[in-house]
């Protein structure tokens, strides 16, 4: 059974490179659909990791533990690039003069 196994430090790594290194071009170009294209990359890795958790044989239950720390890996990538969206939805707002989705989290931008 394959696992894309992003617990594993050597994909974690690669994982956390790619978020930082869309988050600083998605920062750049002033275009919040950037990390979120990568926000839905990880919920599909999110849902993949539960289908096969859900769906795992009983002659690989000694992959349980690894599909659960991949889950968990996988919520705080979600997590990282999601704030990274709304980071990123404010400062296009802000540079094309309309309405940000989400204005809840201002008093923290302004300390970023």
């Amino acid at each position: 059974m394959f696992i894309l196994n992003i617990a594993n430090p050597g994909y974690a790594l690669a994982f956390l490179l790619l978020t930082v290194c869309v988050i600083l071009l998605g920062k750049e170009v002033k275009r919040s659909a950037i990390p979120a294209i990568l926000l839905l990359l990880y919920l599909a890795f999110i849902v993949m990791h539960i289908v096969q958790m859900v769906t795992l044989p009983e002659e690989y239950s000694y992959l349980s533990g690894q599909l659960s720390n991949c889950i968990t890996y996988d919520f705080l990538f979600i997590l990282v690039t999601y704030i990274a969206y709304l980071w990123i939805d404010d400062i296009e707002a802000k540079f094309r003069n309309k309405k940000s989705i989400d204005n809840s989290l201002d008093w923290f931008w302004k300390k970023v």
